[in-house]
């Protein structure tokens, strides 16, 4: 009798299996001074040939104050969510189209929380996924562009800069990656050098 051979699912390459190995062993720093936080969750999605990590180019919108950032899937806990992880889930489903799997959930970074006035009062936990291949990515209107950003093109020293902004009229240095479709700042730029620190 003939066996019908079905593909096997790519592996995750050495260095994504490596980050789910140290991110079990990770500590995140939780954030629980201050006062009320709006608490927010983004995925970084990583998945191989090559090794890389999906950022999304944000909408131009009007009041938004990260619109047209490049950024990581998520946004703010919404009642309905079970926890941060269920925010992240059904955000990243809102805006590209794809509900990553909790059996894919690494674990998560340091919170992070800007606490700055020119933003919300917001903490924001990062999950990361580890998936065994690029998903089809179907986005909604508040995303304007994706791009699977190499791993190694992050890691290089060449993409790390510092970007000058104007924010409320004060021009001000932050440190960024550059990338094909823009600059990686703020709290982005923050929760990806927490993962290359990782890596």
């Amino acid at each position: 009798m003939l066996r019908r051979i079905l593909p096997q699912p790519p592996a995750l390459t050495t260095r994504l299996l490596r980050l789910r190995e140290r991110l079990a062993d990770h500590q995140p720093q939780v954030d629980t001074a201050g006062g009320p936080l709006i608490w927010a969750a983004v995925a970084l999605l990583l998945a191989p040939d090559p090794d890389g990590l999906l950022l999304i180019r944000r909408a131009e919108r009007l009041g938004d104050p990260w619109s047209g950032h490049m950024a990581l899937p998520g946004g703010r806990q919404a009642a309905e969510d079970s926890d941060l992880v269920a925010t992240a889930i059904r955000e990243t489903a809102e805006e590209v189209g794809y509900s990553p799997s909790r059996e894919r959930l690494a674990g998560s970074l340091d919170d992070v929380v800007p606490r700055t006035p020119v933003l919300p009062p917001i903490a924001v936990r990062p999950f990361v996924f580890t998936l065994p291949a690029r998903p089809a990515l179907h986005l909604n209107p508040e995303v304007a562009a994706v791009r699977w950003v190499s791993l190694d093109h992050l890691l290089d020293s060449g993409t790390r800069d510092t970007v000058e902004l104007d924010i409320r009229g004060e021009r001000r240095h932050f440190a960024a990656y550059r990338v094909d479709e823009g600059v990686v700042w703020g709290l982005t730029e923050r929760i990806v050098s927490d993962l290359l620190r990782l890596i």
